[in-house]
């Protein structure tokens, strides 16, 4: 009989983007929850099967195959052997039970059961949602919808994880992703300066980047860390956490990133007093800026670090030491190099050009500046009316009798008051 190719396997493993490696190692560690025993099942097992060399897999494998796909061995284009019985009767009655998770499974019974199978389709769907996460971060700052959302695909991707089939590659991704979502969540919660939610999230998050393998995350994860410490007054711990960012894989690898540790570490740096540090790493930073790829494949979370955030950065850490006049330079390059899509950031830097003008004794041309970020676009709770919170305070001890002081207060009074609903 001329042999035939299995295609409804094949298709199978294209729909749900399942490569020959990948559906191999999903055979063997569904046999051994099956059976208790390790899978045998090799690269060139799966070959044969897909050629129609091997047209009738063995029980163990069929077993596997089904609980794997939801489907029948037929029903995957595989066809029983002329001494095979036709419907299995005989062995009907054998059942397995599964070591993870005590699931009976039958030869022939149903399979309503069987683990849903988790593929690259839907490691791909959880990034298009984690990118949408960092566009609404960009456009309206966060806060406690945007903590929520990704709250609830941090849990999502965890289920999965726990419930469903998957390869080791697949999982890795799935480790990643969650670790990612739940530091959006953690973001989110430094943003709207809601620390001990903040702070259990970080927790978490790092638990996971570690279990993920993935650099990037672990990057991520650690700088947030810093940042927390530091909104905190943790400085020390700030300084700890820069440098473990500074100490990953990709800030060897990828001078972008490197970039931005560096940048991180002169803001803890800054904060805890250390003017030297802070200035070396601010050269480092922009020297690494200068050799980094900008079309290099980087995920969605690195979208924010343009030459307008390297200068934004690097104007903060100058605007912590006391040098107003350097702050307000590079201040106003990141203005002037933002996306306009960088909505919130744009707010925080205006409202940080504000403060430097004002610390250097330019009163009306601060407020000036200020009333441009009133109100920021979408952002109306979070770091940037915190840092708008100190320019008023800076204000009024600054100029406390001034008429540009009180006209001020009664500006941001009005504002404060027609958001919450109220006719002044």
């Amino acid at each position: 009989m001329a042999r035939s190719k299995n295609r409804a396997l094949a298709t199978w493993m294209a729909a749900n983007n399942v490569e020959v490696p990948d559906l191999t190692e999903l055979v063997n560690t569904t046999t051994r929850q099956i059976t208790g025993r390790v899978g045998k099942t090799s690269e060139r097992t799966v070959f044969r099967w897909l050629s129609g060399e091997n047209r009738w897999p063995r029980e163990p494998q069929r077993l596997a195959l089904a609980a794997i796909t939801g489907r029948s061995p037929t029903d995957l284009g595989f066809v029983p052997n002329r001494r095979a019985p036709s419907q299995e009767e005989p062995v009907k009655r054998r059942t397995f039970v599964t070591a993870a998770t005590g699931t009976v499974l039958a030869v022939g019974a149903p399979m309503a059961a069987a683990r849903p199978t988790v593929g690259f389709t839907e490691v791909k769907e959880l990034r298009d949602e984690l990118t949408a996460l960092w566009l609404m971060d960009d456009t309206t700052g966060g806060g406690t919808e945007l903590e929520n959302r990704a709250k609830g695909l941090a849990a999502r991707t965890l289920g999965l994880q726990r419930n469903g089939s998957a390869t080791q590659r697949v999982r890795g991704h799935l480790y990643s992703l969650a670790a990612s979502f739940t530091a959006a969540a953690m973001w989110a919660a430094v943003d709207a300066r809601h620390f001990d939610d903040a702070q259990r999230h970080l927790e978490e998050a790092i638990t996971l980047a570690g279990l993920s393998g993935n650099a990037q995350v672990q990057h991520q994860a650690w700088r947030y860390a810093a940042m927390l410490a530091s909104q905190r007054g943790r400085y020390t711990d700030s300084v700890a956490a820069a440098e473990a960012a500074t100490n990953t894989r990709v800030h060897r690898a990828d001078p972008l990133y490197a970039s931005l540790s560096h940048s991180r570490l002169a803001l803890s740096a800054a904060d805890a007093g250390d003017r030297p540090r802070a200035l070396r790493a601010l050269d480092r930073a922009a020297a690494s800026f200068t050799h980094a790829d900008p079309g290099a494949n980087r995920p969605a979370s690195m979208d924010f670090y343009t030459e307008g955030e390297l200068h934004g950065l690097a104007g903060a850490t100058l605007l912590r030491l006391g040098d107003g006049e350097r702050a307000e330079f590079h201040t106003h390059r990141a203005l002037a190099a933002l996306r306009p899509d960088q909505h919130r950031n744009r707010a925080y830097y205006t409202a940080q050009a504000a403060l430097t003008q004002l610390r250097q004794g330019d009163i009306e041309q601060a407020v000036a500046t200020a009333h441009h970020v009133i109100p920021p676009a979408g952002a109306t709770t979070g770091r940037v009316p915190h840092l708008l919170g100190k320019f008023t305070s800076a204000l009024t001890m600054r100029a406390p009798d001034t008429a540009v002081t009180r006209e001020w207060i009664e500006h941001t009074q009005t504002v404060r008051t027609q958001r919450q609903g109220v006719t002044p």
